[in-house]
This record gives C-alpha cells, sequence and structure tokens, in this order.
C-alpha cells in the first residue's frame, strides 16, 4: 500500500509501439543510470503490478545494465529510512546506521543474484561489463547490475569505510544527497559550500580505487571542486537541467558544459521536478537541450524508478522513450548512444579492468 502510493505510474503497462519501433528498440543496449529498488520489500526476480522495476519489467523493456542506487538518509523532518528500515524489518545494526544501510542493501542484491540463476550478473569491472554483453547477444534474458552509493555521510566518517563499501561490490559513488556530510554539501542543504579536506580526499581514493563519481544532488561548489581534479569522467546520473527546468536541484549550462568537457555523462531522469513536466516529450525535451547545448555524447538515462516519484511508465514501458526520441529527430544512432551507448564508454574509461 505503501509504496503503491509512493512509486506511480501515469500509465500502466501493457505499452505498444509500432514494429519499427520495437525493432529499433531491441537492438538498444541500454543502461539506466539509476533507480532505488533495492529500498523496498519487493522480490525483485518476481514480476509485481506496482512499484517501476524488477528483472523480469527490466527485461521486458529490453535494458541490458541497471544501476541500483543505494540510498541511506531521507531527512524530511524525520529520517523516512529509519521508518522504513523498521516497517520492513531490516536487521537492527541497520535502523540507526547509514554504512550498515548500505551493506544490507548490497547484501539484498547478493541475494537476488544468487537465486537468479544466472540471469543477474554483477559488474565490478570491465571484464564484468564485456561477459554481460557477450552473454547478452546470445540471451537477451540477462541482466547487469551495479551499485551505486548515494551520500558520502554513508561512510560514517571514515574513509576506511570506502575500501568496505568497494569490498561490498560498490562501483559508482554519489557524493551527496539531501543532506550536507562530512565530504560537502548537498544542492538541498544549508551551507552550499564546496569539498572539505576530508572530501577531497575522498576524491583521490575514489579516483584511486577507479570508482565512478556521481555528482547527482551535489552543490554547485562541489561540482566545481570535483570536475576541477579529478582525471576520469564523471556522472550526474538523474538530474534535469535548468534549461527545461530552472531549480536548484538541477545543472546550468556552465556545469553541464563542465562535465561533457571531462567526457562525463549527464543522465536524464524521470523526476517531474526536475522536469517541470510529468510526460515522456518533457523528459525528450531536456535530453534534446542537453544535445544541443553539448553534443549527444553526453546525454544519457537515469530513469530514478522507485525513487518516490510518480514516472510516465514503468522499467517495461522503455520502447515508449524510443519512440519519443525518434519523433523528436534524433536518428538511430542518436538514440543508440543516449539509450546506452554513453553510458558504456564512460563505464569502460573508469570502471577497473578486471
Amino acid at each position: 500500500m505503501i509504496e503503491s502510493h509512493i512509486n506511480r505510474i501515469r500509465k500502466r503497462p501493457p505499452y505498444h509501439v509500432g514494429g519499427a519501433i520495437s525493432r529499433i528498440h531491441n537492438q538498444l543496449t541500454i543502461v539506466d543510470l539509476h533507480a532505488d529498488s533495492l529500498l523496498w520489500n519487493r522480490d525483485l526476480l518476481k514480476k509485481e503490478h506496482y512499484g517501476h522495476t524488477d528483472v523480469p519489467r527490466l527485461l521486458d523493456g529490453n535494458v541490458a545494465i541497471q544501476v541500483f542506487g543505494v540510498a541511506t538518509h531521507f531527512p524530511f523532518g524525520v529520517d523516512l529510512i529509519t521508518l522504513l528500515s523498521m516497517f520492513h524489518g531490516w536487521p537492527v545494526r541497520t535502523w540507526r546506521d547509514w554504512f550498515e544501510r548500505a551493506i544490507y542493501q548490497s547484501q539484498k542484491l547478493d541475494k537476488f543474484i544468487s537465486r537468479s540463476a544466472g540471469k543477474i550478473r554483477l559488474i565490478k569491472s570491465v571484464k564484468d561489463l564485456d561477459e554481460v554483453l557477450t552473454l547478452r547477444k546470445e540471451r537477451t534474458d540477462r541482466l547487469g547490475v551495479l551499485l551505486a552509493l548515494e551520500g558520502a555521510h554513508a561512510l560514517n566518517g571514515k574513509l576506511s569505510n570506502l575500501v568496505k563499501l568497494y569490498d561490498s561490490s560498490f562501483r559508482v559513488f554519489g557524493i551527496s544527497h539531501f543532506r550536507d556530510n562530512e565530504a560537502g554539501s548537498s544542492a538541498h542543504g544549508r551551507n552550499k559550500a564546496g569539498l572539505s579536506v576530508f572530501g577531497y580526499e575522498l576524491v583521490h581514493m575514489l579516483q584511486e580505487l577507479h570508482m565512478i563519481i556521481d555528482l547527482s544532488h551535489a552543490s554547485w561548489r562541489v561540482i566545481d571542486d570535483v570536475i576541477e581534479v579529478v582525471k576520469s569522467p564523471v556522472i550526474v546520473s538523474h538530474t534535469g537541467v535548468r534549461g527545461t527546468c530552472d531549480n536548484s536541484r538541477n545543472l546550468t549550462d556552465r556545469q553541464v558544459e563542465k562535465v561533457a568537457k571531462g567526457g562525463g555523462l549527464i543522465g536524464i531522469a524521470m523526476i517531474s521536478r526536475a522536469l517541470c513536466g510529468k510526460q515522456i516529450r518533457d523528459m525528450v525535451a531536456a535530453i534534446r537541450y542537453v544535445s544541443n547545448l553539448v553534443g549527444v555524447d553526453f546525454v544519457g538515462i537515469g530513469s530514478d524508478f522507485d525513487g518516490g516519484i510518480t514516472a510516465p511508465f514503468d522499467a517495461s514501458g522503455l520502447p515508449l522513450l524510443t519512440e519519443e526520441l525518434l519523433s523528436e529527430g534524433f536518428n538511430e544512432g542518436d538514440v543508440a548512444k543516449i539509450m546506452g551507448g554513453n553510458a558504456l564508454r564512460v563505464f569502460r574509461e573508469t570502471l577497473p579492468k578486471i
């Protein structure tokens, strides 16, 4: 009942597109840069009628690689994840400890993988990525997954915890989420500061570990500070742009240009407050804006499925996005880049080789 109220769908399945669109869509290698499905008390191996994402619906939508975000703190008056962890019967160790919540969600994913009979493959390196893509040439019912942390507060102020997260298969790291933390400020926070000394040390370690740095939710100063010192591409996994929706969460033109100059990637989300609209065309308008500003090589999709949003469709409805992109005038090559090709490039340039 709770999730049905929080993770809504504007248009419910089944979804229909023409045969030509379907053929184009089924040839894509689709990468979704962000979904919060591990928060919820669902068996992701089973197709459900509520929420946005599970393995069957991802495969129905021809998703090749899903990045699962791990949120550990939602500060809206009270910490909503504290309530969620208690309500869903998470271990007591997670009730007051952000780091333990991250570890627990990684363990949830491990259990899904072990029960999937090889259907889900964890990606920790370029070698793993290549193996997943090779498998999908023979079996399209295979899904690659990456783990992404949302917010350095989950380190509990200890850089040693980053190594523990790496050992627990995290390969994407978001500096900020909904609160300021020891590393730097959030776009939603009070300080609007840049990286702290701890934050610079963290970024250095992330680079040494070949983890992908995610600047979603980061303050503009954190974005500037990170881009100034990194050597590898960064992502902004689930966002909007101020050129189509002017709010403090979204990226300015200058920030989009800086991310693109470093070879990074802007993942456009399905969040209505990031798009200033609720339709598929609003998402495509943001994609078009980024493409016009810096080129089609630097934009992708980061749905924010299961992140407390009302999405235009669930994961099985992604052919509708392909249809809208083609209607907007993107050619098939452009669509292939937007729907996953650009993300694959960043993964190859950033992740450990083996």
